[in-house]
């Protein structure tokens, strides 16, 4: 059954892309959905088995590699933590499937559609359920990989192909880390299993590396390794840029890469080394400094952002920014609970961003709106949970986690002023809560309150969606109000055992008691800012002409914000340019065409008249001629081989 998970997605996005021109539009969507939906089943019963009961299921199905002390085999390990991501995964992934089938259903390659988000799903799961970090690193690229084909999928627009090779070069920077940190382990631990390297690492807490006659702690310099391939696929500060221009492909493929996959797979990264983390306080240290810069820039600069799907992308920036930085206050079981909660309303903000354009013939700019409210109104209602859960509005998912982290920020502040990793978690989380309530409401005032700015001739083909992709928002909608307080006792619950030994917390590093007992200001501090956000985005809305410093800050900080901080045009002009420069002027017209070329061809060739001859006839220029050439090589040397061995 535990097999099967993973499975099943994989079967359906085979039969699904190489059949789908047999199996066309409804049959493509019976069996990729029902794939998906099996897969969910099983995803229940094993959270059921594993998380409830408290049995972990450790299952080694071959030999992979085996050379002298190299051993990876092809293993999957199901513990809590584990579990836990089947489910967010497979929930997630069947309601954009079915939510696919109405939205997508005009489009001539929806096989192919249907057959990359499966593909996508799997290699998800085949992430979260490896028992070794080789495994877990198939799944990495593999995501990466189906992003790009799913950012990419309409290849005729320059845009799409533009952001699906940003995002794929972009996650190469944070890949190589990762690599590192791989490398880097072995190297150490002799061993690539999670649970070999977990066992050692209190044995290495004296271990250093010399690298250049420098002395590095080996697991602080695997804890940096780590990070920075989450910094690609999580979308920190740095690294973020690809995640806004991800949002060219079809909507479905914006909500399952930021609800439940890809970006989602850096968080997981940390929580699940959480055991190796957790001794080295300069890899938490960084954790809370860049996490906490990110949730701040990039809540910022979705205020001024008038995308509709944007905006919600760096509101998605955003909140892995919060997790990132949990993690550094070693509450990582904080971290999976937000990450968890953040799954369901993301998925529906983004599912009903998705409805918004479609009915609106695919009108993006949130200022071409208006009084949708009228005519979308099962809409607007799910989208108005949606952001209110992403605020943290009391009693909605979204509260039961992000307001915990804020806490927290607080306990590892307030101890000791001076703490400066303590002031960025809380003071910029706090302002980060601020903009997040302001950019929601503003996205929807523009979109569903404010006057229309839509033409008629647009205006008179709005209509409610198809019961097809309501029906995903509606569930959505309820999780969103729900789950937060139906799992907070189970997940994070004083005295709760359900984690066990999937995440570690030292017992010097655990802040969550005493945020119980934090003062009233503090736990109310959170909603204040919320609420103040609210008030001023409705004021601005209601009243702008009238606001004198609303238009004093745009023209001076405003436009800066609007640029996004000018990260892409930094990294264009010191980093692209230059490279592409010495590519063309260095690499290819001095090295190839001048140094290659004139020591080869043009040059030894020329200088020996009776070689020239031969090696004017040998270079034909046909592939054929040449591999006649190599094969010959290769059984002239395997021969003189075999004979000197017999």
């Amino acid at each position: 059954m535990y097999l099967l998970i993973l499975t099943l997605p994989f079967l359906g996005s085979i039969i699904t892309g190489l059949g789908g021109r047999w199996l066309g539009y409804y049959g493509a969507s019976i069996f990729s959905t029902s794939c998906v939906l099996f897969s969910l089943l099983f995803s229940i019963i094993a959270f059921y088995e594993v998380g409830l009961i408290g049995t972990t299921c450790y299952i080694s199905v071959s030999s992979w590699i085996s050379s002298d002390t190299f051993n990876v085999n092809w293993g999957f390990l199901f513990d809590s933590l584990t579990v836990t991501m089947l489910v967010v995964v497979t929930f997630i992934s069947s309601l954009v499937h079915i939510y696919s089938i109405s939205y997508m259903e005009n489009d001539p390659h929806f096989p192919r559609f249907m057959s990359f988000l499966e593909i996508f799903t799997f290699f998800m799961l085949i992430l979260v359920t490896a028992d070794n970090v080789i495994q877990m690193f198939v799944g990495w690229e593999g995501v990466g990989l189906a992003s790009y084909l799913l950012i990419n999928f309409w290849f005729t627009r320059l845009a799409a192909n533009q952001s699906a090779i940003k995002a794929l070069v972009v996650n190469r920077i944070g890949d190589f880390g990762l690599s590192l940190g791989i490398f880097t382990i072995f190297y150490v631990f002799h061993s690539v299993d999670y649970l070999t390297i977990f066992s050692l690492t209190p044995l290495m807490l004296n271990h250093f590396i010399t690298f250049c006659n420098f002395q590095v702690h080996s697991i602080t310099a695997i804890g940096i390794f780590l990070f920075i391939g989450a910094i690609g696929k999580s979308a920190q500060l740095g690294l973020h840029t690809w995640l806004p221009d991800a949002m060219e492909g079809p909507t479905p493929v914006s909500a399952l890469i930021h609800a439940a996959t890809m970006v989602t797979a850096g968080v997981f990264l940390m929580i699940r080394f959480s055991p190796l983390i957790e001794f080295s306080t300069t890899v938490l240290t960084v954790l809370v400094i860049v996490g906490s810069l990110t949730a701040f820039f990039a809540s910022m600069t979705g205020v001024f952002q008038n995308d509709l799907k944007r905006v919600i992308a760096y509101s998605t920036c955003s909140q892995l920014g919060y997790m990132i930085f949990s993690c550094g206050m070693s509450s990582y079981n904080i971290s999976l609970f937000h990450l968890s909660n953040h799954a369901f309303f993301k998925a529906l903000l983004f599912l009903g961003a998705g409805s918004i354009i479609h009915a609106a013939n695919d009108e993006q700019d949130m200022r071409r709106m208006g009084s949708l409210i009228k005519f979308l109104p099962i809409t607007y209602s799910v989208m108005l949970i949606g952001s209110l859960s992403l605020v943290g509005f009391p009693f909605l998912t979204g509260f039961y986690s992000k307001d915990v982290i804020l806490e927290l920020s607080h306990i590892l502040l307030y101890p000791n002023l001076n703490n400066i990793p303590g002031a960025f978690a809380c003071w910029l989380g706090t302002m980060s809560a601020f903009f997040t309530a302001f950019y929601s409401f503003r996205l929807l005032f523009l979109t569903f309150l404010n006057n229309v700015n839509s033409s008629r001739t647009i205006l008179d083909k709005i209509c409610e969606s198809s019961w097809v992709i309501l029906t995903p928002l509606l569930i959505l909608s309820i999780c969103s109000i729900l789950i937060g307080y139906s799992t907070k006792d189970l997940f994070i619950g004083l005295g709760t055992d359900f984690w066990k030994t999937s995440i570690l917390i030292l017992p010097k590093n655990s802040n969550f008691i005493e945020s119980e007992y934090l003062d009233l200001f503090a736990k109310w501090l959170p909603f204040a800012v919320s609420i103040l956000g609210i008030i001023l985005a409705s004021l601005i809305n209601l009243m702008s002409d009238r606001l004198f410093l609303y238009n004093y800050f745009h023209k001076f900080i405003c436009f800066l914000i609007n640029k996004k901080w000018y990260w892409d045009i930094i990294y264009n002009r010191f980093m692209v340019y230059p490279i592409l420069n010495f590519g063309y002027s260095v690499s290819f017209k001095n090295l190839d065409r001048g140094f290659i070329e004139l020591s080869g061809p043009y040059g030894f060739s020329k200088w020996i008249p009776s070689w020239s001859i031969l090696i004017t006839q040998i270079q034909t220029g046909q592939i054929t001629h040449y591999l006649y050439f190599m094969i010959m090589g290769l059984c002239l040397f395997l021969s003189h081989f075999i004979w000197i061995r017999f």
